[in-house]
């Protein structure tokens, strides 16, 4: 098992690709997929990476930014991603700062999810994600 990586300059590419398949494919438009952000900060690259191993599914996406790490799960309501979360907490032996949001409950668009993310990462755990600013910027 494990995740397939990909850059972070693909992410906002990353996100269309599984709105669109969540389109095509969920007609009543449930939690079609959800994106799961986990701050791996204090954990060791090394140890970070036996934990995608077996954590992950084949199909599950993995997007990083030196130690902030967001998964794209399809087919995954916040449920199963909360699942998912527990696992890693049970794999480092701590709890992590994480945070889920579902398409396309918590947003339409990579920008308002992007945002939406941000936003919510601030105001629980005091962390600012500018990462993220490139995809959430008007130009």
């Amino acid at each position: 098992m494990a995740g397939v990586h990909f850059s972070f300059d693909n992410f906002e590419q990353l996100m269309k690709l599984n709105i669109g398949i969540a389109d095509r494919l969920d007609e009543n438009r449930a939690e079609s997929f959800t994106l799961l952000y986990c701050d791996f900060s204090e954990i060791d690259d090394e140890v970070v990476q036996n934990s995608l191993e077996v954590t992950l599914r084949s199909s599950d996406s993995i997007v990083n930014h030196e130690s902030d790490y967001f998964f794209v799960l399809p087919y995954t309501d916040k449920y199963g991603a909360e699942t998912v979360k527990t696992m890693f907490d049970d794999f480092f032996a701590k709890y992590l700062n994480a945070f889920l949001l579902s398409y396309p409950v918590d947003g339409e668009t990579p920008k308002e999810i992007f945002e939406n993310m941000q936003d919510s990462v601030s105001t629980f755990f005091k962390k600012d994600l500018h990462c993220l600013d490139r995809f959430t910027r008007d130009y």
